[in-house]
């Protein structure tokens, strides 16, 4: 079985724990627009790292279950507010969730997801430290998302603070900053989660900490390097979306103008900042990093390093079929090209 088939089967234990949170306290004729958003799907893969990290310390999938559920339960929170955002309208190939109910609804959705997040960890071994730990994820979030829209380099025209803080260039250690506050750090949450569901050990909570942290990172590049140069056959996207979105916080972008000199740096900060920007300008756009840089190079290194990162993280835990799971799910990073 593939290792994201095996994560699957392991996140698919929470749809039941996820509804039950969802549905307490729930209006019945408000309840199909709550559990819209998590019936649309998705692979888990956040609530299976909780799971799996219990597991490998030592404990049961039982011990980890609300904590689980409240990770998954806060991805889909986030999931509707970009959405709201971003102005995107289909989600995994059906509607959003404002796009379907209308963005009043959309939010009072989100609300209700949050209030069910902290009801899901009222239900673990430690309500307070999990309910504080949840917290600062979610604020480690919203500032990433925050920084990913000042990255942006045109758009959002009636929006006077995105307009009057915009950048106009990162480092890669503002684009690292970015990724892991609105990438990483949730997938960090989810395996510390799972550890501290079974054990308040300083180091082996510190061990998945950090595995879980630059996972998040590698996913995230890894995430950068597909938008421009993957299939849309296997992603079901278009190529090119983060020119079309104005990015700078994209790794390949990122790296593509710290190497770029005269004439093309020019014509792909012009691309980027195009109120309107069309498929021959995204063309152009990948051509000049693929021939006048080595970025796409340079970006994978970068993953491959964060990988390693993360399988060095677990280096102290004891053996098991969940290391190993949580090593193959590493590596798979590594090569994901979907």
């Amino acid at each position: 079985m593939k290792v994201l088939d095996k994560l699957t089967e392991f996140g698919g234990i929470i749809e039941p724990v996820m509804e039950k949170y969802l549905k307490r306290n729930a209006d019945k004729d408000f309840l199909e627009a709550i559990l819209y958003q998590v019936r649309t799907g998705g692979k888990r893969i956040r609530p299976a790292l909780t799971l799996i990290s219990a597991a490998a310390v030592g404990g049961s999938f039982k011990d980890a279950l609300p904590a689980a559920a409240a990770v998954e339960l806060a991805h889909n929170y986030s999931l509707i507010i970009d959405d709201i955002i971003d102005h995107s309208e289909l989600r995994r190939g059906k509607p959003t969730v404002w796009k379907k109910y209308g963005i009043s609804t959309a939010l009072l959705v989100a609300i209700h997801y949050r209030e069910s997040i902290s009801e899901a960890l009222n239900d673990t071994k430690d309500p307070k430290l999990f309910n504080e730990i949840m917290a600062k994820t979610i604020k480690l979030i919203t500032e990433g998302e925050r920084l990913d829209i000042l990255f942006e380099q045109a758009g959002r025209d009636d929006e006077p603070y995105i307009i009057e803080n915009r950048y106009k260039e990162i480092d890669l250690d503002k684009y690292l900053d970015m990724v892991y506050k609105k990438t990483g750090s949730l997938i960090e949450t989810a395996c510390l989660f799972g550890a501290l569901s079974v054990s308040r050990d300083e180091k082996t909570c510190f061990s998945l900490s950090s595995y879980g942290k630059a996972l998040g990172i590698a996913f995230q590049i890894g995430d950068d390097i597909i938008d421009l140069f993957g299939s849309e056959k296997k992603t079901g996207k278009i190529i090119g979306g983060d020119v079309l979105e104005h990015k700078l916080g994209n790794i390949v972008i990122t790296l593509a103008l710290k190497e770029l000199k005269g004439e093309y740096r020019e014509k792909l900060l012009k691309i980027l900042s195009s109120k309107d920007v069309t498929k021959e300008d995204i063309r152009e756009a990948i051509s000049i990093i693929s021939s006048h840089t080595k970025a796409r190079e340079k970006a994978e290194e970068l993953r491959k390093g964060y990988v390693n990162k993360s399988i060095e993280s677990l280096k102290d835990l004891p053996e098991s079929e969940y290391k190993t799971l949580l090593i193959s799910l590493a590596k798979f990073i590594e090569r994901r090209d979907y």
